[in-house]
């Protein structure tokens, strides 16, 4: 199964309670924090939400 890499760039001062706790749920954080998930359905659909928060690359 592939893997993609998600680094947080901006903060999440100021979003809204959902955008937060999908932040979290990822495993993000703080700044410039990286984590390596599995591509699945799911996690694109939380990626999709905070992609401007966020850059995604492959792994």
């Amino acid at each position: 199964m592939a893997k993609i890499k998600i680094t947080q760039i901006k903060s999440v001062i100021d979003r809204s309670k959902r955008q937060k706790d999908t932040m979290i749920a990822l495993g993000l954080r703080k700044m410039n924090q990286s984590v390596v998930k599995e591509v699945n359905p799911q996690i694109l659909g939380m990626v999709k939400k905070i992609e401007h928060l966020v850059t995604v690359e492959e792994a």
